[in-house]
């Protein structure tokens, strides 16, 4: 007798959304990190330095960055997850499309992981010419960041708006096939 490995009544389409749950904890995980590095003394000395938490470069590490990595890639991915889990177990009808699923994380991670990595690097790049003084070059650094943190954004976007469009065709679906059962 084989030893099972894997729970019988997992589907294909449940195992894609595994890669959600490793991503959601890798980000909650860097997230915590940089919620205890941000605290360290030196470091929190050099984000209020330059600006964090309300203005000037230190923001976008502090708080925009941190809260990102751990909402967006911790809380969202995650609640993406189980929507697409519970839907289909709730409503007794299969999503729309199982193909959007992949489509969903991989634009809503590369999305995370970028906005994450905009925000930190930008944050560190500005905040240096700050503290040594060379402001001028602020606004040629800062006009490489709005078209990086736009295409990121957009990337992120497009994660969303298929989690979107893929539920509220489902929920189209279960709606035509529960008036068709009554």
């Amino acid at each position: 007798m084989r030893e099972e490995t894997l729970i019988d009544n997992v589907t294909k389409e449940e195992r894609k959304l595994f890669k959600y749950i490793v991503a959601s904890t890798f980000f909650f995980f860097v997230g915590t990190v940089h919620g205890v590095l941000q605290i360290l003394p030196p470091i929190r000395a050099y984000l209020d330095s330059i600006g964090s938490p309300y203005g000037g470069p230190g923001h976008m590490i502090d708080p925009l960055a941190h809260a990102h990595i751990n909402v967006i890639g911790g809380v969202v991915l995650l609640c993406m997850a189980v929507s697409y889990y519970l839907v289909p177990r709730l409503t007794g009808v299969k999503l729309y499309s199982t193909r959007l699923i992949n489509y969903t994380f991989w634009f809503t991670a590369l999305g995370i992981t970028g906005f994450y990595s905009t925000l930190l690097g930008f944050g560190i790049v500005e905040g240096n010419l700050l503290l040594a003084g060379q402001t001028e070059q602020l606004e040629v650094v800062h006009s490489y960041y709005k078209p990086t943190i736009a295409i990121v954004s957009f990337i992120m976007g497009m994660g969303f708006w298929i989690f979107f469009a893929n539920v509220f065709m489902t929920a189209k679906k279960v709606y035509r096939t529960w008036r068709e059962e009554n």
